[in-house]
């Protein structure tokens, strides 16, 4: 078998690495994960075209890595994850081919300043689930870097002064990294390329400034922070395609949010919003294929997210006060996923004329204040109870016009139908 060149001896249970190991000269692939290795003392430092070593999941520890092992001047790609590393193996900065190195799910408490002076090839990072309270100033010389992830980490004093360098970073993860508003950098406008930012468990106050002018960005994940408000800033990242802002302390959503037309997946489950805290011009968001918004205080949604988010495939409202839904969520005949679990006072609206004859709406001009919500659903709204309905300072009588409406009789039907008519030809 000297001529072997790919290995997968995972799941084994070996122990030791067996010594004819050694003589697979030609190996390029060694994969060793999931077993009870100790120590890699010996044979794999004969193997002069070894490309990538995958020993993930076992049990080694610094001092039973061969410094020598690092000198091999083929190896691209290393994996020491889920081990027992408490500090960086002796030796690792000469491995100057390295781009991809894999550090994660150890008890590293320090990076060494020398083992970036020469890993300046590094494209792929992976630090997370260690004991690391900073890194070492010759971060920035990870010019090529484009993937580094620092999740849950102790980094609460560091102040990421190196990361602007990082100019061709495609992906950062920072999740339960301690990110507030004081030690987020100031400005980020030399990451141009960065496409996915994870920033979720930490405790931002509110969103960096300096995110807003990540135009290039696709995934953003900001879920369990103590978030307030969203800027209307947010059109700004136009490319913008996964949204998650779930478990904050959100009331509303910026209108401006509306103009993100790249955006596909739309997470806000577990705040405080209510009717009026979703934009009534949602329905723009023509490319939503994913609105989830469970445990929030909605007693209705907009007209617009069931009549303009035609790529609606999974909605999401479980856990709320919903009362009744407008009548064109019948129309969204491509729904995979409807979940409405945990709305007690839930009355489903009747199905519109379009749903029952299987047409669509092409065109419609539509009036998205609560008022003409309410009218909608049926409800009769007498001019002097109308700007209370507005302002929602009567909520008690705003749930019984929208139960009526809910159980509206034929001639209602027939009415709905009408004003359905006219927004069709409008």
């Amino acid at each position: 078998m000297s001529g072997v060149q790919w290995l997968k001896l995972d799941r084994t249970g070996m122990d030791t690495i067996p010594d004819e190991m050694g003589k697979l000269v030609k190996l390029e692939h060694l994969s060793m994960k999931n077993n009870q290795l100790e120590k890699l003392f010996g044979q794999l430092s004969e193997l002069g075209c070894l490309r990538s070593l995958n020993v993930r999941r076992n049990k080694l520890k610094s001092h039973a890595i061969p410094s020598d092992l690092f000198e091999l001047e083929e190896l691209t790609t290393l994996d020491l994850s889920h081990n027992r590393l408490k500090e960086v193996p002796e030796g690792l900065e000469k491995a100057k081919a390295l781009l991809v190195l894999n550090l994660s799910n150890n008890q590293i408490e320090s990076i060494p300043p020398s083992l970036f002076i020469n890993l300046t090839d590094l494209l792929f990072l992976d630090l997370s689930n260690n004991k690391l309270e900073t890194l070492p100033p010759q971060t920035r010389r990870l010019s090529n870097l484009q993937t580094l992830i620092l999740n849950d980490n102790p980094l609460e004093l560091f102040q990421l002064r190196q990361l602007p360098s990082l100019q061709s970073l495609v992906c950062l993860q920072m999740r339960n990294t301690q990110r507030t508003i004081n030690n987020f950098p100031a400005s980020l406008d030399s990451l141009s390329n960065l496409q996915e930012l994870d920033l979720s468990q930490n405790a931002l106050s509110k969103v960096p400034s300096a995110l807003y002018n990540l135009a290039n960005l696709k995934r953003l994940n900001l879920n369990d922070n103590v978030l307030e408000e969203l800027s209307p800033l947010i059109e700004n990242l136009t490319k913008l395609e996964t949204l998650n802002l779930s478990r904050n302390k959100l009331t509303a959503l910026p209108a401006t949010l509306c103009k993100l037309q790249e955006l596909r997946r739309l997470y806000v489950n577990d705040n405080l919003l209510n009717f009026e805290g979703i934009p009534s011009s949602i329905g723009k968001l023509s490319a939503l294929e994913v609105f989830s918004a469970s445990n929030n205080e909605l007693e209705m949604v907009p007209e617009g997210l069931c009549r303009g988010c035609g790529s609606l495939k999974k909605l999401n409202l479980s856990s709320n006060k919903l009362i009744t839904l407008p009548e064109a969520i019948h129309l969204l005949t491509d729904m995979e996923q409807l979940d409405l679990r945990n709305n007690p006072d839930l009355v489903m609206p009747p199905k519109p004329i379009e749903a029952q004859r299987g047409d669509g709406l092409a065109y419609y001009n539509i009036d998205f204040s609560l008022q003409t919500q309410l009218r909608l659903a049926g409800a009769n709204v007498p001019a002097q109870v109308q700007g209370a309905a507005n302002s929602g300072k009567d909520p008690i009588a705003r749930k019984l016009r929208l139960r009526r409406g809910a159980r509206n009789d034929s001639s209602d039907n027939q009415d709905s139908a009408k004003i359905l008519k006219g927004m069709q030809d409008i």
